[in-house]
């Protein structure tokens, strides 16, 4: 595809940006007439507003954090709580978040899934190619990531906004010694009823089952069907998975690279009444099928090495 328009620097260039950047000093720099945009969004919080020929998107610099995909002449295709916060310092209830440097709760304290998710990003670039937006932010050390020991890292996140939605999350350790962490991008899928849904692809896979305390288990059936809380992440995963939605006539398909675990999760009704940013049924509207490194399938990097993990979600049908 040929570029028809390219706005801001380059992401090895514009890994050096720090700081806030205002509604104004974005638009300046990086909007695109008619097809992207910033504005303050729920909570007051900037986001980027796209409108693609080949789909639209929402992405907040809040935790970077994209909340909304429809590719064109398709409907929706993620997940966003009715309930979620929109506030500094909370993390948003659906769409992706982003998870880094560690999964789940952090032994010795620190935010749940880590800082990311809850931090501001810079915009770096932002580009139309064919059908598709592409838009660069980055993130790198502050206060909050020093104070449980990340103070020479640098994130650069790419995402595509078209007819399929790619999310592509490098980490670069630019210390002196080796960097261990966790990533994920935890996207949360809008279905018809999670009841009537079936998920595909991980038949015959080792997972830890965090609702039968931690055991250690192989999926004996080709497809995951949910009756109750599902909190599973799969190890030693490289495969696409498919979840098939009879009730919107579609498939999502999550397939992925640089990423060895695939977490499923579904509250159900007893975790999702313990959610105050989630309505008591709306844990029939969405699954999350999550691209992952963590466990024994977390990350070490030496001091100048790179590592990438990328999520490509497609749909098919409706």
């Amino acid at each position: 595809m040929c570029a028809a328009k390219m706005v801001g620097l380059s992401p090895i260039q514009a890994v050096t940006l720090a700081g806030m950047q205002t509604l104004t000093e974005l638009n300046e720099n990086f909007a695109i007439p008619g097809v992207l945009g910033f504005e303050e969004g729920n909570g007051g919080l900037i986001c980027a507003r796209v409108t693609g020929v080949g789909g639209d998107g929402t992405i907040y610099l809040h935790g970077a954090h994209v909340t909304h995909w429809q590719p064109a002449g398709a409907e929706t295709v993620l997940f966003l709580s009715e309930h979620s916060k929109f506030e500094d310092g909370k993390a948003i209830r659906g769409g992706v978040p982003l998870i880094f440097p560690w999964f789940g709760a952090r032994e010795g304290g620190g935010p749940v899934h880590g800082f990311a998710r809850t931090a501001m990003w810079d915009v770096a670039f932002a580009a139309v190619s064919g059908d598709e937006v592409h838009l660069t932010l980055t993130l790198g050390p502050s206060e909050v990531s020093r104070a449980v020991g990340y103070d020479r890292f640098r994130l650069v996140y790419e995402v595509v906004f078209g007819r399929e939605l790619t999310l592509r999350l490098s980490v670069a350790n630019q210390g002196e010694k080796p960097m261990t962490f966790e990533e994920g991008m935890h996207s949360y899928l809008r279905v018809s009823d999670v009841e009537g849904i079936g998920v595909e692809g991980l038949g015959g896979t080792e997972y830890v089952d965090k609702m039968d305390d931690f055991k250690r288990k192989r999926q004996s059936e080709a497809v995951l069907r949910f009756t109750g809380t599902v909190d599973r992440p799969y190890l030693n995963t490289e495969a696409a998975v498919t979840v098939e939605d009879a009730g919107m006539k579609r498939k999502i398909v999550v397939a992925k690279k640089g990423s060895k675990t695939t977490v499923v999760w579904n509250p159900w009704t007893e975790v999702t009444a313990t959610l105050n940013d989630m309505g008591a049924e709306e844990w029939r509207k969405m699954v999350c099928v999550e691209t992952v490194n963590a466990m024994e399938n977390s990350v070490t990097l030496l001091p100048s090495e790179a590592h990438t993990m990328e999520a490509k979600i497609s749909v098919v049908g409706a």
